[in-house]
This record gives structure tokens, C-alpha cells and sequence, in this order.
């Protein structure tokens, strides 16, 4: 399947997700490679992320196939896994991954971690899966993220000093799906 299509599925509370944090860059960035177009839209229940209603957006609002990178950070990165279980998608590109509601009540709400991930459905449903993660991420442990590798065999990419991913720029993310783009081609 070639791949025409990247979704950014966002951390929750971004609030205008255009001007939060890398996205709208990346949107602009990816839109200018040939042949690819970005979709990046103000997620429904933006605080908690329950995953009922933003797996479902990304079904039927962004219809993410697989044609489509799932660009996902943060509790988009629990959305993207967990839609990787049961949906195929040409790539999973995951930021700020992790495993457990880390003792925090919304995501505890968000349903993304009540029951144990299905490393193996995932890795079947998405033919690549990539990882940014950073040792310094001052909301998640290193072990969280390293728990997502191990379990989805991710092609890691681990920095010291990126934090949350919080920046405003992110090329690396870009390189990534230029990569996967050559790959599908």
C-alpha cells in the first residue's frame, strides 16, 4: 500500500492544536512532500481523551487506513497504539509513548490503560512503528517508554535533553515520514 496520508493525533488539553507545541509545523512541513497530504484537527474531549470517542474520531473524521501514518504524541500516542490493535494502518509514528495511567485520575478516565496492550495485534496492524522518546521527560519515566519499545520492537529514536516534545519545531519527525514515504514508494 502506498502511503498518502499523515494524521496528527495530539496530547490532550492542547488546546488549539495548530499552534500547540510542533504540530501545526509539521502539518506545513509534511503537506510539502509530493504526493502526501497532513490532516491535524482539534481533537472532541480534549482534556480527558477518552478513548471511545477519539478512536472513533480518527476512524470516521480522519479515516486513518492504511495509507495513513498516525503521528501520535503523547495521549495520542496511547490513541494510535490502541487504534493500531484493531485497525491497519501503513505506520505508527509515537511521541512521549507510555503504558500505564502513571497514578493520574484523567488518564486513568481516558480507558487507554485498564487492560494490557496487544503488542502483538499492533505490530501485525502497522507495518512500521517508530519512537521518539527523551530520558529528561519531566511526565513520563524513562521505563514507561522503554516498556513501548520493548513491546512494539519500535525502531527507537532515545534523546537526553527533548523533554515532553514540547518544542516548536521537529524535524526529525519530519526525515521520519520522508523515510517512510521512500519505503511505500
Amino acid at each position: 500500500m502506498p502511503l498518502t496520508k499523515a494524521v496528527i493525533i495530539p496530547g490532550n488539553g492542547a488546546g488549539d492544536v495548530e499552534r500547540s507545541n510542533w504540530y501545526g509545523w509539521a502539518k506545513k512541513q509534511i503537506s510539502k512532500i509530493p504526493d502526501m497530504r497532513c490532516l491535524l484537527k482539534n481533537m472532541p474531549d480534549p482534556v480527558t481523551a477518552r478513548e471511545n470517542i477519539w478512536l472513533r474520531f480518527m476512524e470516521e473524521d480522519l479515516q486513518c487506513d492504511e495509507e495513513t501514518v498516525i503521528i501520535g504524541h503523547s495521549s495520542g500516542a496511547a490513541a494510535a497504539m490502541r487504534y493500531a490493535e484493531t485497525h491497519k494502518v501503513f505506520a505508527i509514528v509515537l511521541v512521549g509513548a507510555y503504558t500505564s495511567d502513571l497514578g493520574d485520575e484523567t488518564e486513568r478516565e481516558s480507558g487507554y490503560f485498564n487492560r494490557p496492550w496487544e503488542w502483538d495485534k499492533m505490530r501485525l496492524n502497522a507495518s512500521h512503528v517508530v519512537q521518539f522518546g527523551s530520558t529528561d521527560d519531566p511526565f513520563l519515566p524513562w521505563e514507561e517508554q522503554q516498556a513501548v519499545a520493548d513491546g512494539l520492537k519500535t525502531q527507537l529514536f532515545k534523546y537526553t535533553d527533548r523533554g515532553h516534545f514540547q518544542n516548536t519545531h521537529f524535524p526529525e519527525l519530519i526525515d521520519t515520514v520522508q523515510r517512510l514515504r521512500a519505503a511505500a514508494a
